[in-house]
């Protein structure tokens, strides 16, 4: 099991950037499998990316590819999800969260952070 904190969340204008981190603890981030979600007031979390143990596959929701890009560094326990050319419709929530295996809903994954907040103004 694992422990997730998100951090690098914050105010933006559209078209601007910025890079979210979450630091895990426990000996089985290596092994696992990580995706970030975000959710909106009223509205689903929704899937934005996701990545593999190794980093070797990764999947992105169609709204963000192209702009976001999901990495990790295992020696670091560590992924980070860069957030490039920001639309309003980006704002919400981004959450964290670790698995077994890798996937791209919500119910998939056991564990999660608590979560960081981007907004992005017009």
């Amino acid at each position: 099991q694992v422990q997730l904190v998100e951090s690098g969340g914050g105010l933006v204008q559209a078209g601007g950037s910025l890079r979210l981190s979450c630091a895990a603890s426990g000996r089985t981030f290596s092994s696992a499998a990580m995706g970030w979600f975000r959710q909106a007031p009223g509205k689903e979390r929704e899937f934005v990316a996701a990545i593999n143990w190794s980093g070797g596959i990764t999947y992105y929701a169609d709204s963000v590819k192209g702009r976001f890009t999901i990495s990790r560094d295992n020696a670091k326990n560590t992924v980070y999800l860069q957030m490039n050319s920001l639309k309003p419709e980006d704002t919400g929530v981004y959450f964290c969260a670790a698995d077994k295996l890798i996937a791209t809903t919500a119910v998939r994954y056991d564990y999660w952070g608590q979560g960081t907040q981007v907004t992005v103004s017009s």
